[in-house]
């Protein structure tokens, strides 16, 4: 899942997602005091909108070039709180501790042994700041999709909260109930969901 599927994905049609936040963002965050937030795989640009809305400043990245463009271009109202930015994870990190938040929603971030994008994403944390994760239940999907698609080949939450050291304060861990329509066409019913803290 290179730029070029994800700008083959958003170019085939004039829009992909909703165009809603989703809804583990907004029941997270919307209590958090805002502050510099980052947006991984921002798509079409909707939780950035809503963050930049609630008066986050966000970096939103993204590998794909087409759907940057088609977010900048929905947020006329958040010039000058929103940062489109491409950015491949695997090969650049976010600066290390320069974020009140790190949101990382349904984000496919591919297992490798050294965790090296994800050790990224986990530095670019503040103290004090909050890194929340969602991802689809694996128990909505089958083992393998069609074109070899294997979920199990990607972070899940749990996983990372497994990773997590001293420095750390999981506050939620959990498996819960999507509060908002699954996808046209998918079958995922349940969110897993992780949301620390970075102590220091």
């Amino acid at each position: 899942m290179d730029a070029q599927f994800w700008d083959e994905k958003y170019g085939s049609s004039d829009q992909v997602f909703s165009g809603a936040p989703n809804g583990v963002l907004v029941t997270e965050v919307t209590d958090l005091e805002p502050g510099q937030a980052l947006d991984v795989g921002c798509g079409e640009g909707a939780d950035a909108l809503w963050l930049a809305r609630h008066g986050w400043l966000v970096t939103a990245i993204d590998i794909s070039r087409v759907a940057l463009r088609r977010a900048a271009s929905t947020g006329a109202d958040t010039a000058g709180r929103v940062s489109w930015t491409r950015a491949d994870l695997t090969t650049t990190p976010p600066p290390a501790g320069a974020f009140d938040l790190v949101s990382v929603q349904y984000f496919p971030l591919a297992h490798e042994p050294p965790h090296t994008a994800l050790r990224g994403l986990l530095a670019a944390v503040a103290p004090g700041g909050t890194l929340l994760i969602a991802s689809h239940d694996l128990a909505d999907l089958p083992p393998r999709h069609e074109g070899g698609f294997d979920p199990s080949d990607y972070y899940q939450p749990a996983d990372i909260a497994r990773l997590l050291d001293s420095n750390w304060t999981i506050l939620v861990n959990e498996t819960r109930p999507r509060t908002t329509p699954p996808p046209p066409g998918t079958p995922h019913t349940h969110d897993t969901v992780l949301r620390a803290q970075r102590t220091r």
